[in-house]
Parts: structure tokens; C-alpha cells; sequence
């Protein structure tokens, strides 16, 4: 939420840039929306596992070690070589074992 709240205080000129109640109220606004969303929307929380089990193994293990291979291709020893592709092997399971784990769960809700 944080970054999403700081670039809406952004917005605001530059007059009431300080003003804390700014900042209080657009927090405040987007926790209610967001539970608003969480408790209107079915499924919600699967979604988010979905969603989650998918991009945050692609951003915290896969891309940063396919970025590392790529950029020092040739200047690295076959240790890192295969620290890396070992890494993106966990990365690449463990976001197979989530997205299942997530669509059997909403498959089992929707029948």
C-alpha cells in the first residue's frame, strides 16, 4: 500500500504537502477500499494466491538469477552457474506447486 499511497500524496500541491491529514485520509481510503474489494469480490483471497504464487517467484528467484546469468555471461564460474540455474529450479517448482495449490482450490469452490 505504501507505494501506491506515496504516489498519491504526489498529487497533492504543494500548499498541503505537509499537512498529515492528507496523508492520513488517503491510508485510511485505500485500506477501506481494499477491504471493500476483499469482502465484494468472491474467490478474493484464491485470486491473490494465484496471482502471488505466480509473480513473486517470478520477481524474488527466477528473473533476478536469469538477469545475473545473462548480464555476466562468461565472466562467471560454473559454481555460480549452477547456484543460479539451481535457484531458478526451486523458483520455477515452488510457483508450479502454488499456481496448482491456488487453481484446485478455486476449481473446489466453483463446483
Amino acid at each position: 500500500m505504501s507505494p501506491v499511497a506515496m504516489s498519491l500524496e504526489e498529487l497533492i500541491p504543494s500548499t498541503h504537502a505537509k499537512s498529515l491529514i492528507y496523508s492520513i485520509l488517503i491510508r485510511t481510503g485505500l485500506v477501506i477500499s481494499t477491504l471493500l474489494v476483499g469482502l465484494t469480490i468472491p474467490f478474493f483471497g484464491l485470486v491473490m494466491a494465484l496471482i502471488g504464487s505466480l509473480l513473486t517467484m517470478l520477481v524474488t528467484l527466477i528473473l533476478p538469477c536469469a538477469c545475473y546469468l545473462s548480464i555476466l555471461r562468461g565472466k562467471i564460474n560454473l559454481f555460480q552457474i549452477g547456484l543460479c540455474v539451481l535457484v531458478i529450479g526451486v523458483g520455477v517448482v515452488s510457483s508450479g506447486l502454488g499456481t496448482y495449490s491456488a487453481l484446485s482450490q478455486i476449481v473446489n469452490q466453483l463446483s
